[in-house]
């Protein structure tokens, strides 16, 4: 069982591995949730299966009523692009749109988030569509 850390409105997962992180190459997948217990239960999931070294959940109860998972990983780490991508690919957490096609979603650096970089004014440099064809989800480099 994966402990969570809970502090400052996070739920925080992290493992020994995790100093491996460097501060200006990190960045985080994304998923936006509004049940907690899944959230939690996904982000034990990702830690067991060795997919990240350090994701963290919104804890509702002081952010609430939706939140964000994160799946951090350096911007410069092919592999574990691919172990998130495909973590999260096979745990539907990436959104869909009517004609079945993957959301372009976008990994954001922490750097990004420290400029303060949201919404509109954000842009990422790293999108899904470098790793999988959006139609199929099938991973286009192996």
């Amino acid at each position: 069982m994966v402990e969570a850390i809970r502090s400052l409105g996070w739920f925080w997962y992290i493992t020994e591995d995790a100093a491996k992180l460097e501060k200006h190459k990190c960045g985080k997948w994304m998923y936006f949730f509004d049940d907690q217990e899944f959230a939690k239960k996904i982000c034990e999931k990702a830690i067991e299966e060795g997919v990240c070294w350090e994701c963290k959940c919104s804890d509702l109860e002081l952010q609430g009523p939706t939140g964000v998972i994160c799946f951090y990983l350096n911007g410069d780490d092919l592999a574990h692009h691919r172990s998130v991508i495909e973590f999260m690919i096979r745990n539907d957490l990436i959104r869909r749109t009517k004609t079945g096609r993957l959301y372009n979603n976008s990994f954001k650096f922490d750097d990004q988030t420290r400029a303060g970089e949201y919404g509109a004014d954000f842009e990422g440099k790293i999108k899904l569509e470098e790793f999988v064809n959006l139609n199929t989800g099938e991973w286009i480099h192996e």
